[in-house]
């Protein structure tokens, strides 16, 4: 899908309203989500046709008792001790999914690091900057965004790290 411009009306969920307030250049990429895939991001990368590595799942954990997100290539996993490292804390694991889904004001599967209910310190792989663009959940399952990887970690004030592994 072509590049909508900034203030374009893409209306549809909170990341897509949140990109557009922001002036952020982003590509719409629905597909059809099947309710038996075992693995939501790994789905969205062999539905649209995009390599693994490129596609980014949005992970809620607790790192000594407080919520942030982690964003890993759906690819691999996410490498908790990285991620606890990353924001000076000690313990990872990951929050619950009920506390997940209140927290973001999305379901699982569809957890998008754009436009939550409550912004999350965010820490993204290292692996994105190197990529010219990475798609993330679009705020539903079956819609996935494609976003400059800069424009998401100043979009969403985050750290980079690398967190993920193979």
């Amino acid at each position: 899908m072509a590049r909508r411009s900034p203030g374009a009306r893409s209306g549809g969920t909170p990341a897509t309203a949140a990109l557009d307030r922001a002036g952020v250049a982003f590509t719409l990429h629905p597909y059809e989500h099947d309710r038996a895939a075992a693995s939501y991001g790994l789905e969205a990368a062999e539905q649209l046709g995009l390599d693994p590595t490129a596609v980014f799942k949005t992970l809620v954990a607790e790192v000594d008792g407080r919520l942030l997100v982690g964003i890993v290539p759906v690819a691999g996993q996410l490498d908790l001790k990285a991620l606890a490292a990353a924001v000076g804390g000690k313990k990872a694991a990951m929050a619950d999914p009920t506390t997940a889904e209140r927290t973001t004001g999305y379901v699982v599967g569809g957890i998008s690091p754009i436009g939550q209910r409550k912004l999350l310190p965010t820490v993204i792989d290292s692996s994105a900057l190197e990529l010219p663009t990475v798609y993330v959940s679009g705020g539903k399952r079956g819609l996935d965004l494609g976003v400059a990887p800069q424009d998401l970690v100043a979009l969403l004030d985050a750290t980079v790290a690398a967190i993920g592994r193979g």
